[in-house]
């Protein structure tokens, strides 16, 4: 009713017992007015929003795995190809149609480096499939030359003709259609990663606002009496969302510091698959131990497991609850107050 009076006359009531309208000086400090605190606990809901944010820092770091998947076969497979010279009747003819390969690779516009694979190198890239076989094969095997591309890389229907004609037989295989499906399946963990990423977001959001709508249910009485009283729906709005802004923003922080030592153990173990790959980061070498200590270096090898672009990731995660929540409880408490009588 005092509501309805109040929007009809088009002002607000002047009561000194309005919250709203009451002065600062005349507030004891930490007044809960509106009793959020019983409202919003101090448990569940930062207790949701930390295991929210807890997914999201493994989403965010499988889009982080993902893309650097996709950089290491851009930069390696994409940047290689392979030549096989078949087997000659002598070792002679071999080695001549091996120098031959070699000339026409090396001035050729577009390829780096050129370099014949010893035995041993081959046994172990022909052992996963040979077992030890792979060290006496049974036929002899055509040499293999890695080539190390530049650039856009050369024509390859025309060095395939070069290559030929200099060694019969030889052929040029580029890793261009294995690159593209990996490339493409590194998008697709991307958009699952990025997917789940904003279901979580989507799903934090819903738990605000249950816990918001649960909350105003539960101060039903002590809202309408100092609505009534004349306090204005932003006010009643702004210590609401103030409120969630906080509980949001700590669980959190909670949830990515949680996450840190998972993340970190993860790409700790998963060091050993990255160094194989090329892609780990370089070991720090004593030269940089000598300032920083055997436990500097030791921390500064750890953490740098972790994706630079990640830890810039992981502090955002609080301030982007905030967001969510704060426009969250934002729009709940506007739209419950308007349903009021």
């Amino acid at each position: 009713m005092a509501r309805s009076r109040a929007r009809q006359s088009g002002r607000r009531l002047a009561d000194p017992r309005d919250p709203a309208a009451r002065p600062a000086s005349l507030r004891p400090a930490g007044f809960d007015d509106l009793g959020l605190r019983r409202a919003l606990g101090e448990r569940m809901l930062p207790l949701l929003v930390a295991a929210m944010a807890f997914l999201a820092a493994l989403a965010l770091a499988g889009a982080a795995g993902a893309a650097a998947l996709a950089r290491h076969w851009q930069q390696g497979a994409a940047a290689s190809m392979t030549v096989q010279v078949p087997h000659g009747a002598t070792a002679e003819a071999d080695t001549a149609a091996v120098t031959r390969v070699l000339a026409v690779l090396r001035g050729t516009p577009g390829i780096a480096s050129a370099r014949t694979l010893d035995p041993q190198e081959l046994a172990a890239l022909l052992r996963p499939w040979l077992g030890d076989a792979a060290s006496h094969p049974a036929l002899p095997l055509p040499a293999v030359i890695a080539v190390r591309l530049m650039g856009d890389g050369p024509d390859l229907p025309a060095l395939s003709a070069e290559l030929d004609h200099a060694a019969p037989g030889t052929l040029a295989e580029d890793h261009g259609v294995w690159v593209r499906r990996l490339a493409r399946l590194a998008r697709s963990l991307q958009a699952c990663a990025w997917a789940a990423l904003l279901i979580v977001a989507l799903v934090a959001a819903a738990v605000i606002a249950v816990a918001t709508r649960a909350g105003l249910a539960a101060r039903r009485d002590a809202i309408e009496i100092v609505h009534g009283l004349g306090a204005s729906d932003g006010y009643i709005t702004h210590r609401f969302a103030r409120r969630a802004t906080m509980l949001a923003a700590g669980g959190a922080t909670g949830g990515a510091l949680a996450a840190t030592p998972v993340l970190l153990l993860l790409a700790h173990l998963a060091a050993p698959f990255a160094a194989g790959m090329g892609g780990a980061p370089p070991a720090p070498s004593a030269a940089d131990g000598m300032g920083a200590g055997p436990a500097g270096a030791l921390l500064a090898s750890f953490l740098s497991t972790l994706p630079a672009e990640l830890w810039l990731a992981l502090p955002a995660l609080p301030a982007i609850a905030a967001v969510i929540g704060w426009m969250t409880t934002q729009a709940t408490v506007r739209r419950w107050l308007r349903q009021l009588p």
